[in-house]
């Protein structure tokens, strides 16, 4: 193949992947964010690797750009002494458990959808009642999909289009609500 078929098939696959969303969804995370921001929560962003770098953007947009407070959790030291304390596999419900409050918004990444911690991170946030909004891609059926109250997902089995079309819908979230004033009811 030709470089420059290969860059235009790549990037026709991108924008067909970023399209797949019906924009209804995410209104609702946009909904959510805004409730929590009104409730005086906090956005909780959690993901590993790729999705960790996502999770951390979208945490300084949202606070910074949007005024909306969010953490995430890409500490070296937190994910160390969790994961050596309680194992891998259940860092994130740990992070959850010391820091989430009554009215937070967990928003929980992983492409593949099958990530222990991540999973582990979810039915704490389930728990203890929170919201959840869960982003995965690869398998239709991937356990993570069916945890959320709003489940994004990509039908990609391609870490970079998974991670981009994750990236792309949560920023145009922060967009969203900066263009419509995220206090706005």
């Amino acid at each position: 193949m030709k470089t420059s078929n290969y860059f235009i098939n790549y990037f026709e696959t991108l924008y067909q992947s970023y399209q797949s969303i019906d924009p209804a969804q995410l209104e609702k995370v946009a909904k959510l964010v805004r409730e929590t921001y009104h409730s005086r929560g906090k956005i909780i962003l959690i993901g590993n690797g790729g999705s960790a770098a996502i999770a951390s953007h979208l945490s300084i947009d949202l606070t910074k750009a949007a005024k909306i407070r969010a953490i995430n959790f890409n500490e070296a030291s937190l994910l160390t002494c969790f994961s050596n304390d309680y194992g891998y596999e259940h860092w994130v419900e740990k992070a959850i458990e010391f820091y989430a409050d009554k009215n937070d918004l967990v928003i929980l990444i992983s492409s593949s959808g099958q990530s222990k911690n991540i999973i582990n991170g979810a039915k704490k946030a389930e728990d203890i009642k929170l919201p959840l909004v869960t982003l995965s891609g690869f398998m239709k059926d991937n356990p993570l999909r069916s945890m959320g109250d709003i489940n994004l997902w990509v039908n990609s089995t391609d870490y970079n289009m998974v991670e981009n079309t994750h990236q792309i819908w949560l920023l145009s979230v922060v967009d969203y609500l900066i263009e419509n004033g995220q206090s706005k009811e």
